[in-house]
């Protein structure tokens, strides 16, 4: 079983140097290109984190020989190859958008200018705009729309428990940092320089008291940058916090309750 070989080279990484334990570390790295395996994914009772797929992914660096690539005029040199044949994948891929091998990138993904790591999953009708990155392993639900320089981490660099999950109809404004495992559940929209780490106060400030959530952005949520005082030895200062002003409305029309969620909040995008 795949599974169960990559968590025996997990434990004893002098396998790396086994032909057949390279071969099924690069087994996993194909069907994560191909969609048919995810480092995480939906169920019936919420996200499933397939940790075995993430290790291969880890794995897969050291058994890799850095190599140049040649791109017309353009030259890198990794370990890494890039993605190929987008027209049959039915991607667009504006220059310069790089996506690696080992990521899968679904029909009627826009890529502008961009980066998308390996083990991401990029789901159908999204657009990367320019300068966004996709981190390693983060998934990246369907029509979601990710800002100019839009942040989304990865799990590599270093290690993180689980990849960022960002799910489907989200709206990512510009300037977007989401890290550390964060979870952006349907339908929410954060608007322009919302930072989103494991640490962040999430703050819902729609009602009467101020209810606080970490790691986590509820289903059709406008969040917002802004700041809460906190005490150091050395006085009183301003933290920076995610606040929740309001909720996006349930509607069949997504870009119609994008566009009234933007209007009604005003909110910087």
């Amino acid at each position: 079983m795949l599974q169960q070989t990559i968590e025996n080279i997990w434990d004893n990484r002098e396998l790396l140097k086994d032909e057949e334990s390279q071969k099924s570390i690069r087994e996993v790295i194909r069907q994560l290109d191909l969609g048919e395996l995810r480092v995480a994914e939906p169920t019936e009772n919420g996200w499933k984190v397939n940790e075995w797929v993430k290790k291969a992914v880890v794995m897969y660096f050291p058994i890799q020989k850095m190599e140049t690539i040649e791109v017309g005029p353009f030259e890198f040199h990794d370990k890494m190859p890039l993605k190929r044949n987008y027209a049959e994948k039915g991607v667009r891929v504006v220059p310069h958008a790089v996506a690696r091998e080992g990521a899968f990138i679904a029909s009627g993904v826009i890529l502008m200018p961009s980066y998308v790591n390996i083990g991401a999953y990029v789901d159908s009708g999204t657009m990367v705009d320019t300068w966004a990155t996709v981190g390693s392993c983060a998934q990246i639900g369907k029509d979601v729309h990710l800002s100019g320089g839009v942040g989304i981490g990865g799990v590599l660099e270093p290690l993180q428990a689980a990849p960022v999950i960002i799910e489907d109809n989200v709206f990512v404004g510009s300037r977007c940092i989401v890290v550390e495992g964060v979870h952006v559940e349907k339908e929410a929209v954060l608007g322009a320089n919302v930072v989103l780490t494991a640490s962040t106060k999430i703050i819902d400030v729609t009602g009467p008291e101020p209810v606080e959530i970490k790691g986590r952005v509820p289903a059709r949520s406008v969040v917002i940058p802004g700041s809460y005082t906190k005490q150091f030895p050395a006085g009183e200062y301003q933290v920076p916090c995610a606040l929740i002003i309001g909720q996006r409305k349930e509607s069949t029309d997504k870009k119609t309750s994008l566009n009234d969620a933007l209007r009604e909040n005003n909110v910087s995008v």
